[in-house]
Protein backbone atom coordinates (compact mmCIF):
# COMPACT_ATOMS: atom_id res chain seq x y z
CA UNK A 1 0.00 0.00 0.00
CA UNK A 2 1.41 2.96 -1.14
CA UNK A 3 0.48 6.90 -0.67
CA UNK A 4 -0.20 8.73 -3.78
CA UNK A 5 -0.16 12.47 -4.86
CA UNK A 6 -1.46 11.46 -8.42
CA UNK A 7 -5.14 13.07 -9.64
CA UNK A 8 -7.10 10.44 -9.56
CA UNK A 9 -10.41 11.18 -11.07
CA UNK A 10 -13.46 8.61 -10.89
CA UNK A 11 -15.88 8.94 -13.36
CA UNK A 12 -19.41 7.20 -14.49
CA UNK A 13 -21.16 7.88 -18.02
CA UNK A 14 -19.41 11.08 -17.92
CA UNK A 15 -19.86 11.81 -14.95
CA UNK A 16 -17.30 12.43 -11.92
CA UNK A 17 -17.85 10.56 -9.28
CA UNK A 18 -14.33 11.24 -7.07
CA UNK A 19 -11.41 13.05 -7.46
CA UNK A 20 -8.56 13.34 -5.28
CA UNK A 21 -4.76 14.22 -4.98
CA UNK A 22 -4.74 11.86 -1.63
CA UNK A 23 -4.87 8.34 -2.70
CA UNK A 24 -3.61 5.42 -1.23
CA UNK A 25 -2.68 2.80 -3.73
CA UNK A 26 -3.03 -1.07 -2.70
CA UNK A 27 -1.59 -3.52 -5.11
CA UNK A 28 -3.16 -7.06 -4.49
CA UNK A 29 -1.52 -10.03 -6.31
CA UNK A 30 -3.56 -10.58 -9.26
CA UNK A 31 -6.06 -7.95 -9.32
CA UNK A 32 -5.38 -3.99 -10.87
CA UNK A 33 -4.40 -1.52 -8.52
CA UNK A 34 -7.37 -0.51 -6.00
CA UNK A 35 -7.26 3.42 -5.14
CA UNK A 36 -8.75 3.96 -1.98
CA UNK A 37 -9.84 7.55 -1.91
CA UNK A 38 -11.31 9.92 1.58
CA UNK A 39 -14.84 9.64 1.31
CA UNK A 40 -14.80 13.78 1.43
CA UNK A 41 -13.40 13.77 -2.31
CA UNK A 42 -16.34 11.66 -3.09
CA UNK A 43 -18.85 14.11 -5.42
CA UNK A 44 -21.70 12.29 -5.09
CA UNK A 45 -24.59 10.38 -2.20
CA UNK A 46 -23.00 7.15 -1.12
CA UNK A 47 -26.41 5.17 0.59
CA UNK A 48 -24.90 2.23 2.89
CA UNK A 49 -25.92 -1.23 1.87
CA UNK A 50 -26.21 -4.15 3.74
CA UNK A 51 -23.67 -6.41 1.74
CA UNK A 52 -20.41 -7.33 3.60
CA UNK A 53 -17.59 -9.84 2.37
CA UNK A 54 -14.61 -11.01 4.30
CA UNK A 55 -10.91 -10.60 2.95
CA UNK A 56 -8.37 -12.89 4.82
CA UNK A 57 -5.60 -9.73 4.45
CA UNK A 58 -7.80 -7.06 5.15
CA UNK A 59 -11.16 -8.01 7.07
CA UNK A 60 -14.59 -7.33 6.29
CA UNK A 61 -15.60 -5.09 4.20
CA UNK A 62 -18.89 -2.68 3.72
CA UNK A 63 -20.38 -1.46 1.40
CA UNK A 64 -22.05 1.37 -0.41
CA UNK A 65 -24.68 2.18 -3.54
CA UNK A 66 -23.72 5.38 -5.66
CA UNK A 67 -26.54 7.52 -6.51
CA UNK A 68 -26.25 9.58 -9.63
CA UNK A 69 -27.32 13.13 -10.48
CA UNK A 70 -30.27 11.72 -11.98
CA UNK A 71 -31.27 9.22 -9.53
CA UNK A 72 -29.86 5.90 -10.59
CA UNK A 73 -28.58 4.09 -8.25
CA UNK A 74 -26.02 1.99 -8.80
CA UNK A 75 -25.39 -0.72 -6.07
CA UNK A 76 -22.92 -1.79 -4.32
CA UNK A 77 -20.25 0.00 -6.41
CA UNK A 78 -18.19 1.14 -3.53
CA UNK A 79 -16.22 -0.68 -0.24
CA UNK A 80 -14.49 0.61 2.70
CA UNK A 81 -13.06 -1.10 5.53
CA UNK A 82 -14.61 0.37 8.30
CA UNK A 83 -11.99 -2.49 11.20
CA UNK A 84 -9.25 -3.40 9.30
CA UNK A 85 -6.89 -6.00 9.35
CA UNK A 86 -3.25 -5.18 10.11
CA UNK A 87 -2.59 -5.22 6.77
CA UNK A 88 -5.25 -2.99 5.83
CA UNK A 89 -4.89 -0.29 8.54
CA UNK A 90 -3.95 2.15 5.98
CA UNK A 91 -7.10 2.53 3.81
CA UNK A 92 -9.31 2.04 6.96
CA UNK A 93 -12.54 4.48 6.05
CA UNK A 94 -10.99 5.48 2.66
CA UNK A 95 -13.37 3.70 -0.14
CA UNK A 96 -12.75 1.96 -3.06
CA UNK A 97 -14.65 1.75 -6.82
CA UNK A 98 -14.54 -0.92 -8.57
CA UNK A 99 -12.63 0.02 -11.63
CA UNK A 100 -14.49 -2.60 -13.49
CA UNK A 101 -17.86 -0.79 -13.12
CA UNK A 102 -15.79 3.06 -13.53
CA UNK A 103 -13.66 4.97 -15.65
CA UNK A 104 -10.29 6.02 -14.05
CA UNK A 105 -8.50 8.61 -15.08
CA UNK A 106 -4.89 9.38 -13.05
CA UNK A 107 -3.10 12.05 -14.19
CA UNK A 108 -5.62 12.89 -16.98
CA UNK A 109 -4.94 9.56 -18.86
CA UNK A 110 -8.20 7.35 -18.97
CA UNK A 111 -7.35 3.61 -17.93
CA UNK A 112 -8.58 0.31 -19.27
CA UNK A 113 -11.70 -0.99 -17.29
CA UNK A 114 -9.46 -4.32 -16.41
CA UNK A 115 -11.50 -7.74 -16.17
CA UNK A 116 -11.87 -9.78 -13.41
CA UNK A 117 -14.26 -11.78 -11.38
CA UNK A 118 -15.95 -8.84 -10.62
CA UNK A 119 -16.56 -7.22 -14.59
Amino acid sequence: MLPSSRHIRIERDGVVLAETDRAKLMYETSLPIRYYLPAEDVRVSLRDSALKTICAYKGQASYKSVEMPDGTVLDDLVWYYPDPLNDAVPVRDLVAFYDEKVDVVVDGSRRGRPHTEWS
